[in-house]
């Protein structure tokens, strides 16, 4: 199944998930899909206690074999020429969820989220916001609305400290953009975290 899909994988600056999310793209690559990283600009330039902007650039396009996306008018391609079968962004954080929701395009990965729905393929986020349940719920359920815009389940991650935080179960990745590329949302879609 995976070896004739080109997967697009987006980064976006939620640092502390990304130890989460790099197996995942090895697992698509070892499933024989292509994929194709974007970075976001944050990502791109912030050091973070989880690690430098440098070394997550370098294990990405190590574990990909392929050139990064870093620039809009790189990934703008990734419509017309080089079209993707599946769009992910994980982590999507809620400043990157609530551009996306209001179709602000001023990131490499929110434009070739773009240019996937355009092609009518499917994109397939994993939230990782503290604001979920918050001010950055409207955005969250703008896009559980739209057409072609499919959720790695996600819960809650610390319902105590950071009641309104909500992030994604990447372990769940796989399964999720399986059921996208027939679109069809997996089930649940919010889950209990442990």
């Amino acid at each position: 199944m995976w070896e004739n899909k080109t997967i697009g994988f987006g980064l976006t600056g939620s640092h502390c998930t990304y130890a989460d999310v790099f197996p995942q793209v090895q697992e698509f690559i070892d499933l024989g899909a292509t994929v194709v990283p974007v970075v976001s600009y944050t990502v791109q330039k912030t050091d973070t206690r989880f690690g430098d902007a440098t070394e997550h650039l370098l294990k990405l396009e190590e574990i990909t074999g392929e050139k990064l996306i870093t620039t809009i008018p790189d990934a703008e391609p990734l419509g017309p020429k080089r079209p993707l079968d599946c769009m992910i962004i994980a982590p999507l954080t809620g400043n990157s969820m609530s551009k996306m929701a209001n179709a602000l395009t001023d990131s490499p990965v929110l434009m070739a989220a773009k240019a996937t729905l355009r092609n009518q393929k499917p994109v397939v986020v994993g939230i990782s916001t503290n604001d979920a349940l918050g001010l950055n719920g409207v955005n969250l359920m703008r896009l559980m609305a739209t057409k072609n815009i499919f959720f790695v389940p996600y819960g809650q991650d610390d319902p105590v400290k950071k009641p309104n935080s909500m992030v994604a179960d990447m372990s769940l990745l796989t399964r999720t953009v399986e059921a996208a590329l027939e679109y069809k949302q997996v089930q649940p879609v919010i889950i209990e975290r442990t």
